[in-house]
C-alpha cells in the first residue's frame, strides 16, 4: 500500500514551546499515564467497556498503544525531520470505525487524558503546559474525526448505527481451534471490501457485557457473503480465554445472527503486477488466504511466494485451499516451517523445521511485502529483509489487536 505526505495542523507558536520543553518527560511517564486514564474512564463511563478490548486492558497492550501514538504525533507536531504520522493516523481511524468509535467519544477521551497527565505529574503540570498538551490532543482527535467521518461515509455506514447483522450461513471446522464462518447480511447487499481488510464482530456474553474483536475477511471479495476465520484463544501464563473467540466457537452455528462492522483495513493488496512476498505465521494466515483467492482469480500470472510458520501441519489453517490455489497460478511457490513433526508433513513443497528464516530463501527482484502475525515475529522478519535490502516503503503489515509497532527498537524502525 501506498501513502501520500500530507499537511497536518499545527501548534499554535506557544504551545509548539511548551510541547518541546515538556514531550520528554510525558513520554517518560507515558505508560503510566494512559493506564491510569483507562482506569478512571471506564468507572466514569462503564459503557465504554462495550466498546474497548477488556483482554487488551488486563494485559496493558491498549495503554501501551495509546502512549506510543499521542507521544509520536507530538513528536510529529514538533519535530519536522519526525516521520509521517499519516498512516499511523490512517490505521488508527479504520480500527476506530470497525469499532464503530463515534465523534462525541473523543470529548470524554480527552478530559480524562488530561486529567491523568495532571495527576501523574502533579504539580509539575502548569495551567499553560495542560493547554498545550490540551491542544496536542484535539490536533490528534480532529484529525481521526475527519478521517474517520470520511470512511464512514465511503462505507455508507450511519456513524449511529455503525452495527450490520450477519446470519451465519456456513460453518468449517479448519483445525481444533480455528473454524471458519460464513457470513451473509441478513437485509440487503454484503458490503464491499478489498482484499486484507477486517470486519469486527460485537457479541453478547453471558455475564451481560458486550465486546467486539476484529476479523480479517479470510476470502476475496465474493458479492454474497464474507468470509472469517476465527482461532480459539486459549489462555496461557494465568490469562483467561478469549470472551469472543470461545463464545464464536460454541454458538456461533448455521442461523446464528452477528453483529458485524463495515469492512475496514488500511493495508490491501494493491492491483499491480509487483511480484509479491507473503509473510505470516499462525493466524496471521488469513489476510493471506484472501489475498492468494484473490490473486487466482484476477491475475493468476502474478509472482507470488508464501512463508508461513506454525506449530505444525495439523495447525496450520487454510492450507487445503491454498495449495489448490497456489496451484493454479503460473508462479506461486509456497514454503512452511512447523516448530514439530516438519518432516512428515504432506506439504506441496518439504515443510521446514523451527522458526521461520528468510535470511536464504528466494527473493523475487521488486517485490511488495505484505507480512501478519505475532508482532515479534514481524519485527525480526522485516529485519531480515531490511538487511536483505528490501526497502523499507515495501514492506506492509497488519497486526492483530492494538498496534505496538511504534515502540519497536530504533535500529528497527527505519
Amino acid at each position: 500500500m501506498t501513502m501520500k505526505r500530507r499537511e497536518v495542523m499545527k501548534l499554535s507558536t506557544e504551545s509548539e514551546a511548551v510541547v518541546r520543553a515538556t514531550a520528554g518527560v510525558v513520554a517518560q511517564h507515558a505508560d503510566e499515564i494512559t493506564t491510569l486514564f483507562y482506569r478512571e474512564m471506564f468507572a466514569a463511563h462503564p459503557e465504554l467497556l462495550r466498546v474497548f478490548n477488556r483482554a487488551n486492558q488486563a494485559i496493558g497492550e491498549q495503554p501501551k498503544a495509546l502512549a506510543a501514538s499521542v507521544v509520536a504525533f507530538a513528536v510529529h507536531l514538533i519535530d519536522p525531520e519526525a516521520p509521517d504520522f499519516t498512516p499511523v493516523m490512517r490505521r488508527i481511524a479504520h480500527k476506530h470505525v470497525s469499532l464503530g468509535i463515534q465523534a462525541r467519544q473523543y470529548t470524554i477521551v480527552g478530559h480524562h487524558l488530561l486529567d491523568a497527565v495532571q495527576t501523574v505529574l502533579g504539580d509539575a503540570v502548569t495551567p499553560e503546559i495542560r493547554a498545550a498538551w490540551d491542544e496536542v490532543y484535539w490536533l490528534f482527535g480532529c484529525s481521526l474525526i475527519a478521517e474517520e467521518a470520511k470512511l464512514y461515509a465511503q462505507g455508507g455506514t450511519d456513524p449511529e448505527q455503525p452495527w450490520r447483522t450477519h446470519r451465519v450461513v456456513e460453518r468449517v471446522v479448519e483445525s481444533d481451534d480455528v473454524i471458519s464462518l460464513l457470513l451473509a447480511p441478513v437485509e440487503g447487499a454484503v458490503a464491499s471490501h478489498r482484499t486484507g481488510q477486517y470486519v469486527a464482530i460485537a457479541v453478547d456474553l453471558p455475564d451481560g457485557s458486550r465486546q467486539p474483536r476484529q476479523y480479517t475477511i479470510s476470502s476475496g471479495p465474493r458479492g454474497d457473503s464474507l468470509r472469517v476465520t476465527v482461532k480459539r484463544v486459549r489462555g496461557e501464563g494465568g490469562l483467561p480465554d478469549g470472551l469472543v473467540s470461545t463464545w464464536l466457537h460454541e454458538h456461533a452455528h448455521p442461523g446464528t445472527v452477528l453483529d458485524v462492522s463495515q469492512p475496514a483495513g488500511d493495508v490491501v493488496l494493491d492491483d499491480d503486477e509487483h511480484p509479491l512476498i507473503l509473510v505470516s505465521a499462525g493466524i496471521g494466515i488469513t489476510p493471506i488466504a484472501a489475498i492468494v483467492e484473490d490473486l487466482s482469480r484476477r491475475s493468476p500470472g502474478r509472482t507470488v511466494r508464501l512463508f508461513h510458520a506454525d506449530r505444525a501441519h495439523d495447525t496450520h489453517a487454510l492450507y487445503p485451499s491454498l495449495r489448490r490455489q497456489v496451484l493454479a497460478m503460473d508462479d506461486a511457490r509456497a514454503q512452511n516451517w512447523y516448530a514439530k513433526d516438519a518432516d512428515g508433513a504432506p506439504t506441496l513443497h518439504p515443510a521446514l523445521p523451527g522458526r521461520m528464516d528468510l535470511t536464504d530463501v528466494e527473493l523475487p527482484d521488486d517485490a511488495v511485502v505484505f507480512m501478519c502475525g505475532p508482532l515479534e515475529f514481524m519485527r525480526n522478519a522485516r529485519a531480515t529483509l531490511l538487511r536483505r535490502g528490501v526497502p523499507a516503503e515495501r514492506i506492509a503489515y497488519e497486526v492483530f489487536g492494538p498496534d505496538l509497532w511504534l515502540q519497536q527498537p530504533a535500529t528497527d524502525a527505519a
